[in-house]
């Protein structure tokens, strides 16, 4: 299924197709392609090149982990997400190289996952992420370290068909994609003011 932005001036053509999908397929994704994807997000910029992105993977041909994974949820997010192929914690370094805080490495990460979210796109799979995590326990049940910090929950695949969804998430998923104008947002001169770019 595409859902194309509506985008109002040109953009590449990755970003116009990238979308959250619920629905997913029930085809793996092969290690390669997995590791293509880590790879796009290792070259993600990062503040003093900090790197502060961690990633914990859990795939459906390992079900004992993959039910793991899926735990670490929110129960909304689960519905859906156990028909993933792939589910994926995203992790942050909270300090940097001299053990003080580090206030961009949520903004790293974001953008590593970003990266991470076009090269999906460039091969034909789409990513969801998901606010809904139980970080307390994918600290637990991961033993992370304190000074790291779940960010997100990614669910990842191939695209499947709205059918397969309850009636309240396929409604979500044939809904048109919206977006706030960008003059609602880019701002010259003083705040809230839109910039005549806009």
């Amino acid at each position: 299924m595409d859902k194309p932005a509506d985008a109002q001036h040109p953009i590449h053509d990755l970003l116009a197709r990238r979308w959250s999908p619920r629905a997913f397929a029930d085809r793996p994704v092969a290690p390669d392609v997995l590791r293509s994807l880590c790879e796009a997000a290792r070259w993600a910029p990062s503040s003093a090149n900090l790197q502060p992105w961690s990633f914990i993977v859990a795939t459906r041909d390992n079900q004992q982990e993959f039910a793991r994974m899926l735990e670490c949820l929110v129960e909304g997010n689960q519905i859906w997400a156990k028909q993933a192929p792939v589910l994926i914690v995203s992790v942050a370094a909270k300090l940097d190289r001299d053990g003080d805080p580090n206030p961009h490495a949520w903004y790293d990460v974001g953008q590593a996952v970003a990266l991470l979210s076009v090269q999906a796109t460039a091969l034909g799979l789409f990513v969801h992420q998901m606010a809904g995590i139980l970080p307390d326990k994918i600290r637990g049940l991961y033993q992370i370290p304190d000074s790291y910090e779940p960010v997100t929950g990614i669910a990842l695949g191939y695209p499947g068909t709205p059918e397969q969804l309850p009636d309240k998430l396929r409604q979500r998923e044939l809904a048109p994609r919206t977006r706030k104008p960008i003059n609602e947002f880019v701002f010259a001169g003083a705040w809230g003011r839109a910039s005549k770019l806009v």
